[in-house]
């Protein structure tokens, strides 16, 4: 499960503002890998929100699974999304605490998960362990670390949706290449949404959306979209050297 389907949907930030997302529609099959793309401000962190409704639909809907998400409570919606962010987010306390604030999992489904997230070693070798005092913030870990905590408690989490917002965008390309060999990995039955930073790590995406200035502009096949030489995705991907 975790179909995501988007009808009509329109949204805005504040009512006295242009809309940022127009008319998108969209159906992302159960287990496909999405990612969208564009350029800065084609809306693409916009349609992550909106998944979230940490902003409401001004027209259309989202549904998961059929469900209308606008007709359950923001609970229950968010209970089944996970997001990894660009900016990781640690609070002041123990290692612990930050992958599981709800104490919902034994220490062995823990290790497995930093297991799965290249961060056993590194937990292995602090003196305190899953005790580690993580300062406020995260200021004592690098940001790579703290991306791959983030992974960890996804890997916990996984539920039917991950979202990944430019998750990869501020760690280097060795930390990239870990979280996205994890996601194909362990994350394989679930819906996952990428809105991607480097397109060479979604080159084995099922699908590719790219968004221009709030609408859809293109929309299939990472191989289709390269296949038009006059596509925005080539544009962006010749910009990067990968064609």
């Amino acid at each position: 499960m975790g179909g995501i389907v988007f009808s009509n949907y329109s949204t805005k930030y504040r009512q006295e503002l242009h809309l940022v997302l127009k008319n998108i529609t969209l159906d992302v099959k159960p287990r496909e890998r999405l990612a969208i793309v564009g350029r800065t401000g084609a809306g693409k962190s916009s349609l992550a929100l909106g998944l979230f409704r940490l902003i409401e639909a001004t027209d259309g809907t989202v549904s998961i699974d059929g469900i209308d998400c606008s007709t359950i409570g923001l609970h229950d919606l968010r209970s089944r999304l996970t997001v990894i962010p660009q900016e990781p987010v640690l609070f002041a306390g123990s290692l612990r605490h930050n992958l599981d604030p709800l104490d919902q999992w034994s220490d062995k489904e823990i290790w497995s998960a930093l297991e799965s997230a290249h961060l056993k070693t590194f937990v292995e070798s602090l003196k305190s362990g899953l005790n580690h005092e993580i300062s406020i913030d995260g200021e004592n870990v690098s940001v790579g670390q703290k991306q791959l905590v983030c992974l960890a408690r996804a890997l916990l989490r996984r539920t039917r949706v991950l979202v990944l917002d430019e998750a990869t965008a501020a760690v280097d390309m060795e930390t990239d290449d870990l979280i996205q060999k994890t996601i194909r990995e362990e994350f394989d039955s679930s819906t996952v949404v990428t809105i991607a930073h480097r397109l060479n790590s979604i080159r084995d995406y099922d699908k590719v959306l790219v968004l221009d200035n709030g609408s859809i502009a293109e929309f299939g096949s990472p191989e289709q979209l390269l296949t038009d030489n006059n596509s925005i995705f080539y544009s962006m991907a010749k910009h990067e050297g990968i064609v």
